[in-house]
């Protein structure tokens, strides 16, 4: 097995890396390899220096690639570097002397609030309704339910493909992710969401039916599949679509981002935000207060006397 072998099943065992990043990351470093002609182990080892890395990143840009996807291609090589470092074969990082080409900070999307409303306020599900008995029917109610979780809970696409029965916890209210590295955390819910969750549920067992255990998906199809990232993806767009507000890309992500903007601007520390996201570090966290300043400085210029007059002191 080759050295980029063995790290590709270290990020994939160990790391546990989603099949999407493996496949971002395999495709990295063949381009480099490809790039410094490296054919063997030895051959790859004796290219990982800063001059051939840096002519490798002339080459990305050269290409047409922006800021950011270089900067993807160098972390994976500083990634591999770092794995061949803690495995004794290199004594040091040559990416670390690599200066990487600078990016612009992009504040992250979200849906205004009342854009929201009126969405779950048009799509509303009542306790009194009768199960669903046709497969349309159960189509919508999947599709409300899987708005709803992510707008609920802020949980990333592959955490919610990932859900099982079991891990609603409706006695305490209470939702387990497991998220990025495995990590598992616990995000406390809505007495309102769960009762949705509830008759989203005796919906799969009216339409779908079937023996369902702890283990099962929580969301499935209307073929009793568990649902994956395309079909989440195609519901939410087509969701939001349906109802009037909504501008600009309609995905999973911007809901997460949405509802973490949302506790920001209610007054949620970052720490707890954190902690309710996943997010391994404050750094990843910290970028919505961009949006929340952004904000303020709307209701600044609206409202404040002085920005009234045009800065100018008033009487």
């Amino acid at each position: 097995m080759s050295l980029t072998e063995k790290y590709m099943a270290y990020v994939s065992t160990v790391r546990r890396y989603s099949p999407r990043t493996r496949a971002v990351y395999a495709d990295s470093l063949e381009r480099f390899c490809d790039f410094a002609e490296a054919r063997t182990d030895g051959d790859i080892v004796a290219s990982l220096i800063p001059n051939m890395i840096r002519g490798y990143e002339v080459s990305l840009v050269g290409k047409g690639l922006n800021a950011r996807t270089v900067n993807l291609h160098i972390s994976v090589l500083s990634g591999f570097c770092s794995y061949l470092l803690k495995e004794g074969i290199l004594k040091s990082n040559p990416v670390r002397l690599v200066k990487r080409p600078r990016m612009e900070k992009r504040l992250p999307s979200f849906f205004r609030q009342e854009d929201m409303d009126r969405y779950f306020a048009g799509t509303e599900v009542y306790a009194g309704e009768p199960p669903d008995t046709d497969a349309a029917s159960y189509r919508r109610r999947l599709g409300r339910a899987i708005v709803s979780t992510l707008y609920n809970t802020g949980i990333r696409r592959a955490e919610l493909v990932g859900l099982r029965r079991g891990d609603v916890d409706f006695s305490r209210e209470v939702m387990r992710v497991r998220g990025k590295g495995d990590k598992v955390r616990e995000i406390p819910l809505l007495h309102s969401y769960c009762k949705e969750i509830s008759l989203y549920l005796q919906s799969v067992d009216s339409v779908i039916g079937g023996e369902w255990t702890l283990s099962s998906p929580l969301f499935v199809t209307a073929r009793g599949r568990a649902v994956y990232p395309e079909f989440v993806d195609r519901t939410v767009r087509q969701e939001l679509e349906r109802s009037a507000g909504f501008s600009g890309k309609k995905s999973p992500h911007v809901l997460r981002h949405t509802v973490a903007t949302e506790l920001l601007n209610d007054g949620a520390d970052l720490n707890s935000i954190k902690e309710f996201l996943g997010h391994s570090s404050l750094a990843a966290t910290q970028v919505y207060t961009h949006n929340s300043i952004e904000k303020l400085r709307n209701v600044y210029e609206s409202a404040h006397p002085r920005a009234k007059n045009g800065g100018k002191n008033g009487d």
